[in-house]
């Protein structure tokens, strides 16, 4: 497909080059020009299709790093899980990935999954069988017998052995990373609590190696201390939550931190769009401490990235601008909090030069946003057009459609 749009400006990064009256020229799902609009009408031929938002902005496409869509949200997700067939479970996860791409994301990385599930909407996507955004699948993640997720079919019994044979398995099913729980959590009855550890340094060092020897990256869900610690000791590319639980409380190990920096390990929050609940639900001050880790390692020159964990209990799959209201309501800049759900996001993917900038040859992921999100992130909550791939989908409840270009 070919398709010319133009905008009253075109952002080609957060924070980069701004092209007012600028359009973008794109060509087998590929961002074929981008320049003035009369630079690229010039260039383009006439009977190409044109789309003109002359009050919107065309800016990257966003990345949800972090959601389950095997997970409906509800508040007993692994019960609906292990109660459901994967007829049942698809058919969920092609509707939330539909609502995601609605909310202008347009590509996810899928954290935990049962049966290669997400990786067979991956193909279908990608075919062009059902709309949604590119998703990078993580497949069943690597846990103990009984482990945090464990109904995801990714229990291992601690032995190298059998840990290389799950990260074997997960690529053998078209995994696109791995991932590795390398503490407990608060979703799975019965599991290991948020802050103990799951595995020691020397097994997340075999996870990280096979991931490797596959070519692959390797995230690690990691709420406890001294699994944070073991995670960044181990090589792992990404730190999901990273919240610093103790047994007692939290324990903040600066000397992590800089690690985390030194490495260029990228920290995923998982803010939900829920978050304004968190309060009400661990009290006003524990909140407070909580928010202000997440500021204070900005703070300190950690890369965060932007993901929602949807699909876990209240995490919905339509409202991904709620979940970057987060960050900007620790302070920090749109612009910035933009570049976490694009260029960041990207590098931490390993899709930097694929995706989350507008460029020549990038794949084009592009949303038309009425306003300007780098002045007010509320204009992402007025998509008028998005573009998966090249893909144009309509979101639901969009505004007034384009006008033919000239």
């Amino acid at each position: 497909m070919e398709l010319v749009i133009s905008a009253g400006s075109v952002l080609t990064a957060p924070g980069a080059e701004r092209i007012p009256g600028g359009a973008v020229h794109v060509r087998d799902g590929v961002v074929a020009a981008v320049g003035t609009r009369d630079e690229v009408d010039a260039a383009v031929e006439a009977s190409v299709p044109r789309a003109d938002y002359p009050d919107a902005t065309i800016l990257p496409g966003l990345i949800d790093a972090h959601v389950h869509l095997a997970f409906d949200a509800g508040t007993e997700v692994a019960a609906t899980v292990r109660e459901s067939d994967d007829a049942c479970l698809m058919l969920g996860m092609t509707g939330r990935a539909r609502a995601l791409l609605d909310t202008g994301v347009t590509t996810v990385r899928d954290l935990g999954d049962r049966g290669g599930l997400a990786a067979r909407l991956r193909d279908a996507i990608a075919s062009g069988g059902v709309p949604g955004p590119r998703i990078l699948a993580a497949g069943a993640p690597i846990t103990i017998t009984g482990g945090h997720c464990w109904f995801l079919g990714g229990e291992v019994d601690g032995s190298e052995e059998s840990i290389r044979d799950m990260v074997r398995r997960n690529v053998a099913a078209g995994a696109d990373l791995v991932k590795v729980m390398a503490t407990g959590g608060g979703l799975t009855p019965g599991g290991p609590a948020a802050w103990e550890s799951q595995f020691d340094g020397a097994a997340l060092r075999i996870v990280t190696e096979e991931a490797r020897r596959a070519g692959l990256r390797t995230a690690a869900h990691a709420h406890g201390a001294e699994g944070i610690a073991a995670a960044v000791a181990a090589g792992v590319d990404t730190i999901e939550h990273c919240t610093w639980m103790t047994e007692g409380g939290f324990e903040v190990r600066e000397d992590v931190v800089a690690e985390i920096v030194a490495n260029g390990v990228f920290v995923c929050p998982g803010a939900s769009p829920g978050w304004r609940a968190l309060p009400a639900v661990f009290g006003e001050e524990r909140a407070a401490q909580m928010f202000g880790r997440v500021r204070w390692m900005a703070d300190q020159g950690v890369r965060l990235i932007a993901g929602t964990d949807a699909g876990v209990p209240r995490a919905v799959f339509d409202d991904f601008p709620g979940s970057l209201e987060f960050f900007e309501h620790l302070g920090l800049p749109p612009a910035r909090v933009l570049t976490m759900a694009t260029t960041d996001a990207a590098a931490a993917l390993g899709l930097a030069g694929e995706t989350g900038t507008v460029a020549p040859g990038y794949r084009a992921d592009l949303l038309v946003a009425d306003g300007d999100p780098e002045a007010d992130l509320a204009a992402l909550r007025a998509l008028r057009l998005v573009l998966a791939g090249g893909r144009p989908h309509v979101p639901a409840g969009a505004a007034v459609p384009a006008r033919p270009g000239h």
